[in-house]
C-alpha cells in the first residue's frame, strides 16, 4: 500500500515509518521543514511538503494514498484548545478526501480524562469536546469520517509514550525535579499513569491499519494499565540524588505549574480489546525500567 504518514519524523511516526518500509509499503510522509524532507529522504519516504494547518496539503496528500496515519500534532500546550481545534480541522479535510472510499484512516487520540478513577476500556467514548477537554475533537472528526465511508480507525495513546530518551508527561517531571530540588508526587502517590512504548505503540499502530475493518473502532496502545506515581517519583529522585516529597492537592499547581491539576488523578487504562483484537502483545522493556536508564537523569 502507498501510505500517507503525517509526523512521519515524529517520536511514534518515525518508528512506524522503518516498520511499514520493513514490510514492503510505500511511504509518503508529511515535510513542514528542509530539515524534515531530508530525514524522510534518507529513509527511503517519498516526501510530500506541507503541515497539519495547510489543509489542501493534507487533501493532496490523501488524494495519492491508499491509507493515511495521521501523527502530527502541535504540543505546544499554552495553546493547547487551539492545537486541538487545528487537529481537528486536518482530520476533517482528509477525511473529506478519503469519504466514500473505505481507505483505512489512523487517527490518534489520547486516555487521559477518559474515566477519572476507573479503569476505562475501548467501550469509553470520550465526554463531547469543550473549552475543558479540547481533546475528544479529534475522536469527534474520526466518528464523523467513519459516518462518511471511511474507515477510520482510532489509537489513544496514553500520557507517557517512552524510551530512555523521552518520556512522555514523565519528561517534564524530571525537569520539574531538576528545577525544584525535590522528586514529588501528591498525596500517598498511589494514582497511577498509564504507559506503553514506542515501539509498542508503532506496532499497534501498523496492526490497526492492516488488520482492522471496523469502522469507528477504538484501540489502546497501552502496555501498563498504570504506574504509580509514587514509585515514578521514587526513580527520578534515586537518581538525581534527591529527597522524595509528598505534596498537597493544594500545592500541586505552584509546584508542578500546568500538570499539578494532572498529577493527583487516578488515570488507569485497559487494552484487554486491543490485544484480543489485533493480537497485539507489547514485549518493550516499561515506563520505569525505561526511566531508571533515561539520558534526562545521566542514563
Amino acid at each position: 500500500m502507498r501510505i500517507f504518514v503525517t509526523g512521519a519524523t515524529g517520536f511514534i511516526g518515525s518508528a512506524i515509518v522503518t516498520e511499514l518500509l520493513g514490510k514492503g509499503h510505500q511511504v509518503i510522509g508529511l515535510a513542514r521543514s528542509d530539515t524534515a524532507a531530508k530525514s524522510l529522504r534518507a529513509a527511503g519516504v517519498e516526501v510530500h511538503r506541507g503541515d497539519i494547518e495547510d489543509l489542501a496539503s493534507l487533501r493532496r496528500g490523501a488524494a495519492n494514498a491508499d491509507a493515511v496515519m495521521h501523527l502530527a500534532f502541535n504540543h505546544d500546550f499554552s495553546k493547547y484548545a487551539d492545537n486541538c481545534e487545528a487537529d481537528r480541522r486536518a482530520i476533517e479535510a482528509i477525511g473529506g478526501e478519503l469519504a466514500g472510499s473505505d481507505r483505512p484512516l489512523i487517527v490518534t487520540a489520547g486516555t487521559a480524562m477518559l474515566t477519572p478513577g476507573r479503569r476505562a476500556t475501548e467501550d469509553d467514548a470520550p465526554v463531547p469536546s469543550s473549552a475543558g477537554v479540547p481533546r475528544s475533537a479529534s475522536e469527534e472528526a474520526a466518528l464523523s469520517a467513519a459516518a462518511r465511508g471511511v474507515r477510520a480507525s482510532i489509537v489513544r495513546l496514553p500520557p507517557s509514550v517512552h524510551d530512555p530518551e523521552m518520556l512522555g508527561l514523565v519528561s517534564p517531571l524530571i525537569m520539574i525535579a531538576k528545577e525544584k530540588g525535590v522528586s514529588a508526587f501528591v498525596g500517598e502517590g498511589s494514582n497511577r499513569w498509564p504507559a506503553v512504548h514506542r515501539l509498542d505503540a508503532a506496532h499497534l499502530y501498523v496492526l490497526a491499519l492492516e488488520e482492522s475493518t471496523a469502522r469507528g473502532a477504538r484501540y489502546h496502545a497501552v502496555a501498563e494499565e498504570g504506574v504509580p506515581l509514587k514509585e515514578i517519583a521514587e526513580v527520578i529522585g534515586r537518581r538525581l540524588n534527591i529527597p522524595i516529597v509528598s505534596k498537597s492537592p493544594a500545592e500541586a499547581f505552584d509546584h508542578f505549574g500546568w500538570l499539578g491539576p494532572f498529577m493527583g488523578i487516578d488515570l488507569p487504562v485497559s487494552s484487554k480489546q486491543t490485544q484480543a483484537r489485533l493480537g497485539w502483545r507489547p514485549t518493550q522493556p516499561g515506563l520505569l525500567a525505561d526511566l531508571d536508564v533515561a539520558t534526562a537523569l545521566g542514563g
